[in-house]
């Protein structure tokens, strides 16, 4: 869409053909019926009126007022000495008018051109009595009847005018509304794309967090065996490696999520959930945490809920690998319930300097648990150590 509407303007479109059809062929009926009769309209001006039409139909998409003006002007001349082609030229010009410009200009055209069609009207009542001749008819001498003709006539041209405007006002409201429908499901596939990106970016960070501390606590406690233990060493480093992979892997998962050149969406591998969990806490008792799980309850069949609360655990296990020292302890703690679930990450370890922060850990847990209508509160535990509590809730919003 984005390209189509950076795509200039073409100066001549399918509908401008049409008009200029209709119109070419709307005046070549009327003007063969009034050359073949015996009381012939004068060929010059029919020939002039066509030519000038044809001319203001190419000019429309470059100069629309002006060429609504000369529409105005050949539907008088038309009136005086021509076959009546340029009325179908005047109810053309009111339906693009109405259609391009909106119902405010396109009411007041109409009001101009009813204005024009009632001094047309007027020409009309008088040509048929003093010529030149129109349709091959006789001239009429009936004088007194003039003003019902213009009345008539100009009850018709009105009439006429009004239909094509309210068919170009009606068209033009309807594009509209589909182009303001496009626009906004434009917009749509614009936050979606932002939105994407921002989960992404959010897996992202968790994935790569969790594992870089992961590694280099296992690198730490590699370097300090492997002097006495290098058997053990050696271990923990092909551990290392393992997680390397295992987040190289990850990586690539969450990058396949982004569309590709041809705007075609791959396939989401699955996220974890919480069947994944136990893997989890190995991976981390594996890195030198002294962790305990307790569950109390499963949440529903809901990959949704089991992602978050997977996250929420894992990156507050590894503020604690990055964070704590001395841990002592580590306890997990779910509780889940009908209506919500309950998070509560504790460790016991030695009391941290005031001036460590959690950066955008306990953002990402706070934005998660914000989409369960939940809560988030964190600190520091008196005596050292520090808790994570979160409540998430599961009843239907």
């Amino acid at each position: 869409m984005s390209a189509q509407r950076n795509r200039p303007p073409r100066i001549f479109t399918r509908g401008d053909v049409l008009a200029l059809v209709v119109y070419l062929s709307i005046s070549a009926v009327l003007d063969y019926l009034s050359l073949e009769s015996e009381l012939r309209t004068p060929a010059g001006p029919l020939v002039l009126l066509c030519a000038a039409g044809t001319a203001t139909l190419c000019l429309w998409r470059r100069r629309p007022i002006v060429a609504f003006a000369v529409v105005l002007c050949l539907l008088l001349l038309t009136c005086a000495a021509g076959s009546g082609a340029e009325i179908a030229l005047a109810l053309i010009a009111l339906y693009r008018a109405g259609a391009e410009f909106g119902s405010r200009r396109g009411w007041a055209a109409l009001g101009v051109g009813a204005l024009v069609a009632c001094a047309g009207a007027l020409i009309t009542a008088f040509r048929v009595r003093l010529g030149p001749p129109v349709h091959g008819l006789a001239l009429r001498v009936d004088w007194e009847s003039w003003p019902t003709d213009w009345l008539s006539v100009s009850i018709v041209l009105i009439a006429a005018m009004l239909i094509a405007s309210l068919l170009g006002i009606n068209a033009g409201h309807r594009n509209r509304q589909v182009r303001a429908i496009m626009e906004r499901a434009e917009q749509d596939v614009s936050i979606a794309a932002a939105g994407e990106r921002e989960r992404i970016a959010r897996e992202m960070h968790d994935v790569i967090a969790h594992s870089l501390a992961v590694m280099i606590a296992l690198a730490d406690g590699a370097e300090a065996t492997a002097a006495a233990r290098p058997d053990e060493s050696r271990r923990v480093m092909g551990r290392v490696a393992e997680t390397g992979r295992r987040t190289l892997s990850e990586v690539k998962r969450l990058l396949t999520a982004v569309r590709d050149d041809s705007g075609a969406a791959r396939p989401m591998p699955e996220p974890p959930t919480m069947r994944h969990l136990p893997a989890l806490i190995e991976e981390f008792r594996a890195a030198g945490l002294p962790l305990r799980l307790d569950q109390a309850g499963a949440p529903e069949a809901d990959s949704a809920v089991g992602l978050t609360v997977y996250r929420i655990v894992q990156e507050s296990l590894t503020n604690v690998l990055r964070h704590a020292r001395d841990v002592r302890d580590v306890r997990v703690r779910l509780e889940f319930t009908e209506h919500e679930a309950r998070i509560v990450v504790t460790d016991r370890s030695a009391e941290a300097p005031a001036a460590v922060g959690h950066g955008r850990g306990l953002v990402g847990i706070q934005e998660r648990a914000m989409f369960y209508d939940g809560e988030v509160r964190s600190g520091a535990r008196a005596g050292g150590g520090w808790q994570v509590f979160v409540r998430l809730s599961l009843e239907e919003q």
